[in-house]
């Protein structure tokens, strides 16, 4: 199953086969050790076996002969066990046991492609490649095949569920007598339990995911997954339906960045882009496989652990100079949501209280005697806020702001008073909050994705028989950089609003956010909803296939669009950044001369947003004299405006070679990294000496500390 690839140009393969069995909870137990850069611990999964094309059926007899279950078979030759003469001293803490597992003959097949893809932290253990043996007349067992990459698997093992106290109440029928039946038949309790024992759940996981294993299962890792069997195991009905692996992930890997924050202290998190999750823990990442989960993380007492979580974690003093933070997720979300970051963050808060209202936080999740239907869902069941009746009045739901302690001012300044009117106002237009509880992060200047995205309408690739695909060019290192779809997705939503009228746009996306809330959809969901919900005589000749055609699947400037009157002239910001060019059009044409009293051009005070659009405006002029430049940078003090104005503001310096700003360009490259990929395009282009050297330079002090995709593709443009 090794599938190489070009990481460049091809294809991100999903080799999950969620279309046989699905994880439906995830227990992670983690350490995190900043001076090896490693994460190493045990996951816990639980899985449900089943079709997720099928009506899911409670009959044994119906899932173990499904066609589906059946093709994902492999025949294998009967392991032999032989002692490992060559033992390292294991530590108590890892369990591990003294075996080893090979092919035919006790000869050890182990490689680069075997069980461990790195041998020298296997610590001795070897398991055998898998393949197809026609010689040998072994039995046929179920593979289960987890996306993996960039880890080192330690040790598989089943989980003896049965020996949990008191698990007996979650055994229907009292009268199984197959041990890996009613191993199974408890997790299949566990996990269908109602929403409303959310609670019990999540204990009953956390005692299970300690339980003693009862059996190693047999394991091996390729490129981009991680394959477990279990001799007799022939169905997914048959597989054991909780197992624990143990493993690392390594300092290269792809989802952890190591790295510093804006203050120099070390600092990890983890990315969506190129590839989730799954150089962090072996998960199932095609977005149908949807998932709750809970963490344990470990770290040195100096560092705060965040976690995409519902509840406002607080460290737990385990020894001196350690500290344990635990997160839970009751909502299934696609394991690529899953993120953490840990650092010496500061957490940060508004010096001046506010108001009794605007600070009155209900704290989630409620209890059950809140939990009761306000309306009917169409996602699966979970402690959903849609149905609290209490939260659906919420407009600020609690948030905790965090960033290193150098940012403090610019937090108290900027940020914090925006987050309660952000929150607000999403509200205002879109009604429930979904989630009961936010974190917001400033990540540290290397963080790489501007977005992401799975494109390509009603799927991301061919979808093969087991539920595995592929993400188009998704290990595309210039993908992330790619902003036309943004773009375009911004001038429809734009589109469709002067279309409809902005009373019957917005109450749709209420709408359209309490239908589809919890659940997987797609574009062509939110565009049929959308057509459904207008007046005939506002709908016109819009369908789902036209609005397809016009906006994502042609090239170039959408033809509607070049039709449809200009935003900019219906809205005051807008029309007061229009004013604001002519003056400075006026201010670089007029002649060098004493000035006469009466004539100096007197700016208004702009909006950020507004001094984006200002300064593209400028960019369009073909020449700013260097009187203007230095006017334009007092005026607006654009060195310390945000991200995007000082972006602008970098492409004026470098189009009109105002050196004495360089310094202003220098800086941008080394604390906005992921922004800067364009700048460096820029610099290139100039085809100016001094201009190519600043990149070079700039390059050079942060390329070990660059995203590996960003490094990969500035360093196509330098050299």
């Amino acid at each position: 199953m090794d599938i190489k690839l070009d990481p460049s140009r091809d294809d991100l393969p999903l080799m999950a086969n969620t279309a046989h069995i699905l994880v439906k909870h995830y227990v992670l137990d983690l350490d995190v050790d900043f001076e090896s850069q490693i994460i190493e611990g045990t996951l816990v999964l639980f899985f449900e076996s089943g079709n997720r094309y099928r009506k899911k059926s409670s009959s044994t007899e119906e899932t173990r002969g499904s066609e589906p279950n059946e093709a994902c078979k492999v025949r294998m030759p009967e392991p032999c066990h032989v002692p490992v003469t060559n033992t390292r001293t294991f530590s108590s803490k890892m369990g591990y046991s003294d075996f080893a597992i090979c092919g035919k003959g006790g000869k050890d097949t182990s490689g680069k492609d075997s069980n461990h893809d790195n041998q020298e932290q296997a610590s001795g253990i070897s398991v055998s490649k898998y393949c197809c043996d026609t010689k040998n007349h072994g039995s046929e067992d179920f593979l289960l095949v987890l996306d993996c990459c960039d880890l080192s698997v330690l040790k598989v093992e089943e989980v003896d569920v049965a020996a949990v106290p008191d698990i007996e109440k979650f055994t229907r029928s009292p009268k199984l007598t197959v041990v890996s039946e009613l191993r199974n038949q408890i997790v299949h309790e566990l996990v269908t339990l109602p929403a409303d024992r959310w609670r019990e759940q999540l204990d009953c996981y956390a005692r299970c995911s300690r339980a003693p294993g009862c059996g190693a299962l047999l394991f091996n890792t390729d490129t981009w997954s991680l394959q477990i069997r279990k001799t007799g195991a022939q169905t997914a009905t048959d597989f054991p339906h909780a197992v624990r692996i143990q493993y690392r992930t390594k300092p290269q890997g792809r989802s952890v960045t190591w790295t510093s924050d804006q203050s120099g202290r070390p600092c990890v998190y983890t990315m969506g882009s190129p590839i989730n999750n799954r150089a962090l823990f072996p998960c199932q990442e095609p977005p149908v496989a949807m998932s709750t989960w809970q963490a344990t993380v470990r770290a040195a007492a100096s560092f705060i652990v965040l976690m995409s979580g519902e509840n406002s974690a607080k460290p737990t003093q385990l020894r001196e100079g350690c500290s344990s933070w635990h997160y839970y997720v009751t909502m299934p979300m696609p394991a690529s949501t899953f993120t953490i970051a840990v650092g010496s963050w500061t957490e940060m808060k508004l010096e001046t209280c506010l108001s009794n209202d605007l600070a009155a936080e209900r704290p989630f999740p409620p209890s059950e005697a809140d939990f009761r239907c306000v309306g009917t869902c169409g996602h699966m069941e979970y402690p959903c806020r849609f149905q609290n009746a209490s939260a659906t009045t919420q407009e600020i739901i609690p948030h905790r702001v965090f960033a290193p302690e150098c940012l403090r001012g610019a937090c108290q300044e900027i940020l914090l008073p925006l987050v309660s009117s952000c929150l607000s106002a999403a509200h205002s237009v879109l009604g429930t909050h979904p989630f009961s509880r936010l974190d917001v992060l400033i990540v540290p200047a290397n963080f790489p994705s501007l977005g992401m995205a799975r494109p390509s309408k009603e799927k991301t690739g061919h979808v093969s028989d087991s539920g595995s695909s592929v993400i188009k060019h998704g290990l595309n290192p210039e993908k992330v950089f790619m902003q036309v779809h943004y773009l375009k997705g911004y001038f429809l939503l734009r589109f469709l609003a002067r279309r409809l009228g902005d009373e019957t746009y917005f109450s749709f996306l209420r709408k359209f956010v309490h239908t589809f809330h919890g659940q997987l959809i797609l574009s062509q969901d939110f565009l049929q909803m959308l057509l459904e919900n207008i007046p005939e005589e506002k709908r016109l000749d819009l369908s789902v296939e036209s609005i397809f055609q016009d906006w994502l699947e042609s090239p170039g400037l959408p033809q509607p669009l070049q039709t449809e009157p200009q935003a900019g002239a219906e809205c005051g910001l807008a029309r007061q950044v229009g004013a604001e060019v002519e003056k400075w059009i006026r201010v670089n044409r007029r002649p060098r001369k004493r000035k006469r009293r009466g004539t100096e051009e007197v700016f208004e005070k702009l909006l950020p947003d507004q001094l984006v659009l200002l300064l593209e405006h400028l960019l369009e002029q073909k020449t700013l004299n260097l009187r203007t430049l230095q006017r334009l940078e007092r005026t607006y003090h654009l060195p310390q405006q945000d991200a995007e104005v000082r972006h602008r503001w970098c492409e004026l310096i470098v189009k009109h070679k105002y050196t004495r700003a360089y310094k202003t360009v220098e800086k941008f490259l080394l604390e906005d990294q992921a922004m800067g990929v364009y700048l460096y395009g820029e610099l290139m282009l100039s085809e100016d000496a001094r201009r190519q050297q600043l990149a070079r330079n700039c390059f050079a002090l942060t390329r070990e500390l660059m995203d590996r995709s960003s490094a990969q593709v500035v360093a196509e443009m330098l050299f």
